[in-house]
Formats: structure tokens, sequence, C-alpha cells
């Protein structure tokens, strides 16, 4: 018979082993619901602080509220605000179409006197008119000396983007930007031309965008040049698949890398193509460089963050989204430490809203004054939390993301020119993923560096406030008959203004 020590032994043991499957069903239930939340729920991290706190102080451990009430904002009420209608521009040209009374109608049925007009009624329509195809001729004038007959002249045409090609600047500019900007496909655009009467296959364009894409890369250099001399960068990398890769499948993973200045003062977003997601990239990209770099978490720039000369910053909104999937995987109608990690992140942001416009120096003042306490609360209640929950669980996974980067989230106090998270890098980043939906791969390493110069001049033309074809095709005509480097910097975004709206 077992003594009193073995039952308690086997008791514990039971207990234990209880513990660990009931933590292990709870994981398995967390990776299920998050299966079903990535494809079938809605990717919004909208978050909602007043349903979030609902009666919290039963569930949270430490409430980080009672520890301070200095850092509570006051946030004004809502108001819907009524659309504008929409309206004509007066810049539209205008075509009348005039609608009179018959000349038998125009006197009156009682007395038979003319009528006399008093006035109209106007109504406005927008019309589009079709793409219209037309070819430019170049004839270039020969001239020969009659008496010697020996002098022969003929006149000078300028180069173009693509010599002996049947492609203008404008119909380029109009291929990258329909690709680049708009993410149609360079099959649905030759379909498109088929209807307009030009049979232009999809090789050709892929040729053309190619050979483009080479053209543009003393500008951007020159692009290059110039973000490295911002205070803050921001960098993020996104899939894309290379077809022809040497010693790679088909099937494998290359990387476009996203390097981007804030958003004031001639800004630059440029796009790189690499083969891997190595730190090689970041390292190489950013050699030279010398101030803020705004990542997220991935260990790929720890190399270049290392360095004594680079100040990592981190990202505010990567830490709450892992709060968010966490608070996904909660029980419904449930709070817990997401909820509470994410009412307090959502006071950072307000506290951004109310500072945006501010100037640097006191931007830093009032962060330091009304941020630092709340972060301050924060970290004392991340040490506290930690040890109280699973790793391999979600809000573990959250818990420890913000505790590993948390010397760089809390740089952004330091500056107020520092941003509080990398949205400039994601929203940078969006255009090309977009596209990368519809056309789905690069056949080519070529097509992919190609694509990258292309993205960067189209996106820093828009960040510019520029009309990204109007910009493409001037470039695409004054690039190829440029001799120096001075002439490069006056076809920067923000040197031709005057010139492309």
């Amino acid at each position: 018979m077992n003594t009193v020590e073995e039952l308690t032994q086997i008791n514990a043991e039971l207990r234990e082993e209880n513990l660990s499957q009931q933590q292990r069903i709870r994981l398995l239930e967390e990776m299920l619901i998050t299966s079903r939340q990535q494809r079938f729920g809605t990717s919004s991290e909208k978050h909602s602080p007043q349903q979030a706190l609902f009666n919290e102080a039963e569930v949270m451990v430490l409430d980080l509220d009672e520890a301070s009430s200095e850092s509570t904002i006051d946030v004004p009420a809502h108001t819907r605000q009524r659309k504008k209608r929409v309206s004509i521009p007066e810049t539209i040209e205008r075509e009348e179409i005039v609608y009179d009374l018959p000349e038998s109608e125009k006197q009156c049925p009682h007395d038979g006197t003319p009528l006399k007009c008093m006035g109209e009624e106007t109504h406005e329509q927008l019309d589009l008119i079709p793409a219209q195809i037309k070819a430019l001729r170049h004839i270039r004038k020969k001239y020969a000396c009659p008496c010697c007959k020996e002098y022969l002249v003929t006149a000078k045409k300028p180069k173009q983007a693509i010599e002996k090609s049947i492609a203008s600047s404008g119909l380029l500019a109009h291929i990258a930007v329909s690709k680049y900007a708009d993410g149609l496909p360079l099959y649905r655009q030759a379909a498109m031309f088929k209807r307009l009467g030009i049979e232009l296959d999809k090789t050709s364009l892929a040729n053309w965008m190619i050979k483009c894409g080479d053209l543009l890369q003393p500008v951007f250099n020159c692009l290059q040049d110039r973000l490295l001399e911002a205070a803050v960068i921001h960098m993020d990398e996104t899939p894309v698949q290379v077809l022809n890769e040497p010693g790679k499948s088909a099937q494998s993973q290359s990387y476009m890398w996203v390097v981007a200045s804030q958003a004031h003062h001639h800004p630059v977003v440029l796009y790189h193509y690499s083969p891997s997601r190595s730190q090689v990239t970041p390292n190489t990209l950013l050699a030279d460089y010398q101030g803020a770099l705004m990542v997220d978490g991935y260990s790929g720039y720890n190399g270049v963050s290392a360095r004594p000369d680079v100040t990592r910053l981190g990202c505010w909104a990567h830490a709450r989204r892992k709060f968010v999937e966490a608070k996904k995987v909660q029980p419904t109608k449930k709070t817990g430490k997401a909820d509470k990690a994410l009412a307090e992140i959502q006071k950072l942001y307000r506290i951004e809203q109310q500072c945006k416009r501010l100037p640097p120096d006191e931007r830093q003042r009032l962060r330091q004054e009304k941020a630092k306490p709340i972060i301050d609360k924060l970290r004392l209640w991340l040490v506290k939390s930690i040890p109280q929950v699973p790793p391999q669980g979600a809000i573990g996974k959250a818990l420890t993301y913000l505790n590993n980067q948390w010397p760089h989230l809390v740089h952004y106090l330091d500056n107020g020119d520092y941003p509080i998270d990398n949205n400039r890098a994601e929203n940078a980043i969006r255009p090309f993923v977009v596209g990368r939906k519809n056309w789905l791969f690069s056949t080519s390493q070529a097509g992919a560096r190609a694509s990258a110069n292309l993205y960067s001049l189209i996106e820093t033309a828009k960040a510019n406030g520029l009309n990204p074809y109007d910009y493409l095709k001037t470039v695409f005509t004054e690039l190829p008959n440029v001799t120096r480097v001075d002439d490069v910097e006056v076809l920067l975004p923000w040197n031709v203004k005057d010139v492309v709206r």
C-alpha cells in the first residue's frame, strides 16, 4: 500500500502534468483561432479602448492607471463632417451643348408675342475620351553644298530613351505608370493596345521596361546620395518571386527592400532588389549612413544598427500588432493583458496626434512630459507580466517582443525628429505589394532591378506631389541627352516641380 508521501508525490506530478496539458491545449486553441482569423477574418487592427478596459480591474495583475493619474489625456468628442459634393475643377476644358426652343415655339401661345430669353439652366457632366494613339514621325533634313558637292550635313535629332524603337517617351511613361503605379500587368496592357488597333506583345513591353530601368540608374544614384543625407531613414522588406535566378529554384523567395526618408523636405523612396533577406543588404545600402534607422524587430538589421554612428529606433506599430494578434485569440467577452497594453500604446499615439504639427523641440518636450510617464509605467507592468504567461502563447510572444525591442522603442523620446513607428516604410512598400498581387512575379533579375528603379522614381515623384506620368515622360525625354552629373541633379523631383505638375 502506498504511503502518504508517495501519494503526495503522485498527486503533485499529476497536477504538473495536468497544468502542462492545459497549457498545450490553450496553445493549440490559439493556433486554430489564429489560422481561422488569417484565412477568414478581417486584417483591421482597430481597437476600442472603452471596450478593452471594461471590467479590467478584476483580471489585470497590475493596473497602470493606479500608479499615476497625471498622464490622462482628454480626447475631444467625435463630430461627423458632411462630405463635400463632388465638383468638376475649373481647369477642365468645357464643351458647351446648347438646347434651344425651335423657332415655332418662340411665340406666346396666348397672344403671339415673341418670347424673350430670361436666363438659362446649366448642368455639367464629366466625359471621358478613350486613349488615342498617334505616330511621331521624326524627319531629319539633309543639306549639301551645290558647288563643291563634297559637304553633306544632316539635322541632329535628340537621343531617345530607347534608340531605334517605336516607343516614345510618352508611351514608355504610360506603360510604366500603368504597371508600377496602377498595378496593371503587361499582358493586360497588351490586350488594351490591341483594342486600339496596335499589336504590342508583352515580351516587347517587358524589354522596354528593363531598358527604362537601366536608363534611370543615374537618377536613382543621385536619389540614393540624397537619402543617405537624411537624419532619419525608414527601412522594410517584402518577398518577391523571381523565376530565373542562378542557383535558386523558381519557387524560392527573393526580397524587395524599401528605404525611405521622412515625408517632409524632399522625401525619397527607393526600392532595392536582393536575392536574399540577409543582413548583407542593409549593411551594403547603409554602409556610409550616419543617423537614425527606423525598422522592425528583424535581426537582419542588427549589423548596421550595431555601429556607433547609427541609432536604431523601434516601431511601436509592430509592438502593438503583436498585442492585437493576442487579443484576437482571447476568449470572447474577456479582457486581459493584451487589452491593457493596447490601451497604453493608444495613449502614446494620442500624444503623437497632439504634437505632430509642433516643431521638433516642442514635440520632444511634450513627449517627455506626457509620454515618458506612460512608458515608465508600461515598463513596470511588462517586467511583472512576463513571468506570469507561457512564452509560446500569443500574449507571451507579444510581451517577449516588447521586452526585446524596448531599448529601441523608447529612443523616440530623445529627439523630436524621431518617429514613433515605421509606418512611413510600410506605406511606401504598399504599392509594390498591391502590384505584386496582379503581376505575381518577375521573370529575371534584370526585370526585378528595373522594377525597383521604376518603382523608386514613381513613388518619389508621388511623395513630392508630382504626377508620375508627367515626371517620367520628362525624365525619359531629357535623360538620354544628359552628359554631366549636374544635369542629372536637375531631373530630381524637387527640381522639376516648376516644369511638371
